[in-house]
């Protein structure tokens, strides 16, 4: 121990009056007193001189305390308290602190502290230092806890047990110096990030102007190779073009008169094909009456199906149960008959044990008669006497003797009972075990039943699910279509169609079909593929789409001419065409729709399918509006000065040049073939909706099919539920009865067994004190019967008794085997007779008369049933042969159509074949010289300037034709539409082109692949730069300029960043040391504490099993947050620190002022009332725990207690008192010194001080 504290010096201090020397302390001193004597200002006054704060003295200011102070009659302007310590090495240091008052001026005054050690007066600082250097730091508290203060130290939160450990480790001492640290990194660190986000700012900006200035030399280069590639691409194709026109020379005149013979042909098998058809028709007529008959009887025929199938499904369910009851019965029969053969055994054995019984009784009468004549008359006269003078010298014994016979007699006759009764238990147990088998193996074929159901009624619901949802979807669809149905023939009454086709419009639609079998480019008229939005606009739409309403639209111009000359060929009306690949559409001027009012575009009230000919109706169109009223179209047409095309929906048209034209009569009957189109539409519906509600028929039929599986399923759901209730009753109710019963029986028979051993344990030993008595009893009798047994020749009385008693014995041990034997074969029958196997003979008799009647019910309505569907049948089947022979010659000329149809085929093929030919020829020269045209056209648009030796880029126009239409974008058949495109093919033919610039190897070239190939090859030079050049962005020309500027700024940037690195570096350096400081110093701490607590609290606790333990919740800054402290009491389970009693509480906060007293002792440490929480067993231990460390000089412990059990192992006591009647308490000590007396002042001084009190 390094020192303690020896005594106190008080002077006026509180309770203490005067000058009071308080001591001295010894290593384990005990402050003891009545409640308000003074002890808690004893504590005070040692916190007082060691430094501590006045409010924590319980006072408000340092006069209070003044003896006498807060009644106001202080006994002195001061107070002084005096601590002398001795050091190890035996020298004193006294530490004084004296309350003054210090004069401010006037009357106020102020109090104040004055320290002195050993009489030298120092400031607050110093007199701490000389504190701390001898291990007091006030600021811990590592010398003394207070009154109450225990609990709270456990309970601290972890934020101040963390503010605990830095007092003690002195961690905190660096804690400004870290947080100003701090800051500093932080900033740092900002102004690094942010001067290096600048430079890589600019950075980029240098290597995007870079970039720049590459990208756009490399441009300006790529638009001259794209000009040069562009030009060769257009000379080579415009050289072969040129070549091609100039060969191709076709003579076409032989194929005519091939034509002619085909298209007879042709027009001799359409006539034939024709006249078979109209006989088709008839025989489909017939048929389809013979159908409707065939359907209704069928129908007739599913409602009577179901019926018969739900009866054979009766009778195949009686049958079944029929059959299993017959086997049942059988079997009942068989255990009736063995029940009653049982019966009638058992009785006639039970007849012959009682006549033997009763043959044995009458046998043993004659026995003793006989026995009783041996002895002479007087012998036994003497015999009786002295037997009767025995009995009454033996009495006592002989009633013993009986007594202990008795209850002999009457633990066979119970054990006798528990035989039987076992052998009884054990009939049971097997009739029961027999039942329980034959369950266990009902339950077997009952679950086979049940899975085999439970399969097939699966496989039923899986087909009853996908033919309802097929019938479902029928039913659904067909009632649909039945709507849609009548809906239509609502629309068609109401239209009242009744009118013929002309025979040129069907002609015309004739010639139309055929062009669309012929050629695949075919889409049909422009009428047939659109319609108005509105019936309103009808007229409107007519007058602006004129005679396009009848044009053909196609996929190019050569389809077109192949048509053409196809129609010519046919002599057909003429037609307009409309090829989708040439036609030159103008865009729409969408600001036309934006107009307001009623206004709308003519195009945007059109609906049309399929989307490609778009450009066919827009081409129609044009950019003509639509208004509701003349008035208003007239305002849109020439109100503005951009004159518009408009038309009113009375077919009025207003035209840019002026010219109004009416809506004519004509204009008006042609609309109404709107109307007549969707008539047309109508029937067609019409006609598909009557075909699949003739297929849909056939599956609704299926619907006798379907209540069949019904049927089944239900009878199958039906067996299968009455199987697994009958399961379940067997397994939950019968069964479990059956094992109840068992299981009851077998406790039965275990009960029986140690009654048993009991009752033969006792047989046992009373058989050995009946041997006792009748020892006894014959030594009286051979006394008595000396004389007697002489006169007889007898050695004693027994050799003549023994005769006469063997024979009783044995009479007596067959009269119980008969007696036994009785009762069991009674009991037996009894049992037996209860049984009624008879009542379930009955009971399955009458069922199966039950069954077997409803059954014949089931057979006859079977047999009606029956007759009625094979006469359903028989019809169905005549109906069916009629159709068939119907249906016979149907496809026998069928065949003969098909036949006449396949020759007509092979004519139309022929014929197309031969014009193709023709018109290929035809053709193919317009097509070169429009492909020339398209190409020069096409290179004025892209300002693509082809070298000439003749003409100019202006020479080079667009194909015009009439007054609103171009004709390269429509032909007619009897115009001369293409007048005009072959006026300008002859002046575009007088530009002579400069093939200079091509290689000799693209003019010289013959080959169409080798061609290709060229093409190809200079096509994706061009379309290859033209990539290039459409990603690249047109560059920045000036980049050069700005590279220069950015380089100066980045390395104004590059220095300021560097600057700021190194200043960040430096910081963080200095963070990272004063960092470290306080890490080691705290971790120094509480590595310490931590290692040494667990041990602390198992002594404590005096338990092994007891455990403690710090942790930190930030392991890298642990003084940054919060330090757990948990603990576990012995022999039970973890618990929060609130929720442990106040002696566990006190004991986890005992552990740990001992742990951190351990890593900087204080030479004592002074405990206020710390066991107030605990027992004695607790308090003992710590009492114990303070004196080993108190022995091994480790500190000096002073406590302020009122428990015996601590004070008693003190060295030292220190009594307090106080003088009674007072104003002001006035406290007096008296020191013992428990060392000196004779029980060693450990464990043994409580006696001594409690007489002293």
């Amino acid at each position: 121990m390094s020192g303690r504290l020896e005594r106190l010096e008080l002077d006026n201090f509180k309770s203490y009056k005067g000058h009071q020397i308080i001591g001295p302390f010894m290593k384990f001193t005990a402050i003891i007193g009545p409640n308000g004597a003074g002890k808690s200002n004893l504590m005070d006054a040692i916190s007082f001189v060691l430094g501590e704060q006045t409010r924590n003295l319980r006072v408000r200011s340092l006069k209070e305390l003044i003896h006498g102070a807060p009644i106001g009659k202080p006994v002195s302007s001061t107070a002084r308290v005096v601590a002398v310590y001795v050091d190890s090495n035996g020298e004193e240091t006294s530490y004084s602190r004296t309350i003054v008052e210090h004069k401010t001026g006037g009357e106020k005054s102020d109090w104040k502290s004055v320290y002195r050690i050993n009489d030298k007066t120092k400031s607050a600082s110093e007199y701490m230092n000389a504190l701390e250097e001898i291990g007091i730091y006030i600021k811990a508290r590592n010398f003394l806890v207070f009154q109450g203060a225990v609990e709270s130290i456990a309970m601290k939160t972890p934020k101040e047990r963390t503010q605990l450990f830095e007092e003690i480790s002195g961690s905190k001492e660096y804690a400004a110096e870290y947080e100003e640290k701090k800051a500093a990194m932080m900033k740092a660190q900002e102004e690094t990030q942010t001067s290096y986000q600048k430079k890589k700012g600019i950075s980029q900006e240098k290597k995007e102007a870079r970039v720049e200035k590459e990208e756009a030399e490399k441009y300006q280069k790529l638009l001259e190779e794209l000009g040069e590639a562009q030009v060769k691409e257009q000379l080579f194709k415009l050289y072969h073009n040129e070549t091609d026109i100039d060969t191709l020379a076709t003579d076409t005149r032989s194929k005519h008169k091939e034509l002619e013979r085909a298209v007879r042909k042709r027009e001799s098998l359409e006539e034939q094909v024709k006249t078979k058809r109209q006989e088709g028709a008839r025989y489909t007529r017939e048929m389809n009456t013979k159908e409707k008959k065939i359907r209704d009887k069928e129908m007739e025929l599913a409602t009577k199906k179901p019926a018969f199938i739900k009866a054979k499904e009766r009778k195949s369910h009686v049958n079944k149960r029929l059959e299993a009851q017959k086997k049942t019965l059988t079997k009942a029969k068989e255990k009736h008959t063995e029940h009653k053969d049982k019966v009638e055994s058992i009785s006639r054995e039970l007849r012959e044990v009682k006549e033997a019984a009763a043959l044995f009784e009458r046998e043993v009468i004659e026995q003793e008669g006989e026995e009783e004549h041996q002895l002479l008359e007087s012998q036994l006269t003497e015999y009786h006497k002295l037997k009767e003078t025995a009995g009454m010298q033996s009495a006592s014994l002989a009633q013993q003797l009986e007594r202990v016979k008795h209850e002999q007699r009457v633990d066979e006759e119970e054990l006798d009972q528990c035989h039987t009764k076992e052998e009884e238990l054990q009939n049971q147990l097997n009739q029961l075990q027999e039942q329980h088998n034959q369950h266990l193996n009902r339950l077997e074929r009952l679950d086979q039943y049940i899975n085999t159901a439970s399969s097939e009624l699966e496989k039923f619901k899986a087909d009853h699910s996908k033919l309802s949802s097929e019938i479902a979807q029928a039913e659904m669809k067909s009632r649909d279509i039945n709507e849609a149905l009548g809906s239509i023939h609502d629309k068609l009454r109401d239209a009242r169609v009744d009118h013929h086709e002309s025979s040129r419009s069907l002609r015309k639609q004739e010639l139309l079909e055929n062009l669309k079998r012929l050629y695949s480019g075919v889409y049909g008229r422009l009428f047939d593929l659109c319609e108005p939005v509105h019936r309103r606009y009808r007229i409107a739409i007519t007058k602006i789409l004129g005679r396009n309403m009848d044009a053909i639209i196609v996929d190019s111009e050569r389809t077109g001419k192949d048509c053409i000359q196809y129609i010519k060929e046919q002599h057909g009306d003429p037609c307009t065409f409309l090829p989708l690949d040439t036609i030159e559409v103008k865009p729409i001027n969408e600001s036309y729709r934006r107009l307001g009012g009623t206004c709308k575009l003519v195009f945007d009230v059109i609906r049309f399918d399929p989307p490609v000919i778009k450009n066919a109706l827009q081409f129609s169109c044009g950019n003509a509006i639509v208004c509701d009223d003349m008035e208003e179209a007239r305002r849109v047409a020439f109100g503005s000065a951009e004159r518009k095309k408009t038309v009113s929906l009375d077919g009025t048209l207003f035209q840019k040049s002026g010219i109004i034209s009416g809506g004519a009569s004509n204009v008006k009957a042609k609309a109404k073939r709107w109307d007549e189109k969707h008539i047309d539409k109508l029937r067609t519906q019409k006609d598909r909706y009557m075909s699949e509600l003739q297929e849909l028929n056939s599956i609704r039929r299926k619907s006798s099919e379907l209540q069949q599986i019904d049927s089944e399923m239900k009878g199958l759901e039906t067996r299968l539920k009455y199987s697994k209730t009958d399961r379940d009753n067997t397994h939950n109710n019968t069964l479990g009865r059956v094992e109840r019963d068992m299981e009851r029986i077998n406790e039965e028979k275990m009960r029986i067994e140690p009654k048993k051993a009991k009752i033969q344990r006792s047989m046992e030993k009373r058989r050995k004190e009946l041997q006792k008595l009748e020892n006894k009893i014959n030594k009286v009798e051979d006394e008595i019967f000396r004389d007697f047994c002489r006169s007889i020749g007898v050695d004693n009385i027994r050799q003549y008794e023994e005769k006469q008693l063997k024979a009783q014995q044995l009479r007596s041990q067959k009269s119980l085997e008969f007696s036994n034997q009785i009762s069991r074969l009674e009991n037996q029958l009894l049992y037996e007779k209860n049984r009624d196997t008879k009542a379930n003979v009955k009971k399955l008799n009458i069922s199966i008369r039950n069954d077997e009647e409803a059954i014949n019910e089931i057979e006859t309505e079977e047999q009606q049933l029956l007759e009625v569907i094979e006469d359903i049948e028989g019809r169905i089947n005549e109906l069916k042969e009629e159709k068939k022979k119907i249906q016979n010659k149907y496809d026998d000329q069928d065949i003969e159509v098909k036949q006449l149809r396949k020759m007509l085929g092979e004519a139309v093929k022929e014929v197309g074949i031969l014009q193709k030919k023709i018109t290929n020829l035809e053709t193919e020269m317009d097509q070169k010289k429009s492909e020339r045209h398209s190409i020069l056209k096409m290179c004025k648009i892209n300002t693509i300037l082809i070298p000439m030796s003749d003409g100019t880029m202006d020479d080079i126009e667009d194909i015009e034709g009439g007054s609103s239409q171009s004709t390269g974008t429509m032909m007619e058949v009897d115009s001369t539409s293409t007048q005009g495109a072959r006026l300008l093919y002859e002046k575009e033919s007088r530009i002579v082109i400069d093939y200079s610039l091509l290689d000799r190897k693209y003019t010289n070239v013959t080959d169409p692949q080798e061609m290709k190939g060229f093409i190809q090859e200079l096509h994706s030079q061009v379309l290859h730069l033209e990539g290039v050049i459409h990603r690249i962005t047109t560059p920045n020309f000036k980049a050069g300029d700005k590279l220069g500027d950015v380089e100066s700024r980045l390395q104004e940037t590059a220095a300021v960043f560097e600057q700021s690195r190194l200043l960040a570096k430096k910081t963080k350096t200095e963070f990272a040391r004063i960092k470290k400081k306080r890490y080691d110093e705290f971790t120094r701490a509480f590595d310490h504490v931590s290692s040494v607590i667990d041990n602390v609290y198992k002594k404590l606790c005096n338990n092994t099993s007891a455990q403690a333990f710090l942790g930190v919740d930030n392991s890298e800054e642990p003084y940054l947050d919060g330090i757990s402290y948990n603990c576990i009491a012995p022999s039970k389970r973890y618990r929060p620190m609130d929720n442990l009693s106040g002696g566990e509480k006190t004991l986890a906060a005992l552990a740990l002022l001992f742990s951190i007293h351990s890593f900087q002792p204080a030479p004592f440490f002074v405990l206020d009332e710390i066991d107030a929480a605990l027992d004695n067993t607790n308090i003992g231990r710590v009492a114990n725990h303070i004196t080993e460390e108190t022995n091994s000089n480790r500190f000096q412990c002073i406590v302020i207690s009122l428990k015996e059990e601590l004070y008693g192992h003190c060295e030292s006591v220190i009594g307090i008192y106080s003088e009674p009647g007072g104003e002001c308490t006035i406290s007096h000590t008296v020191t013992l010194d428990l060392t000196q007396f004779p029980t060693g002042g450990r464990g043994q001084s409580s006696s001594f001080i409690n007489s002293t009190h």
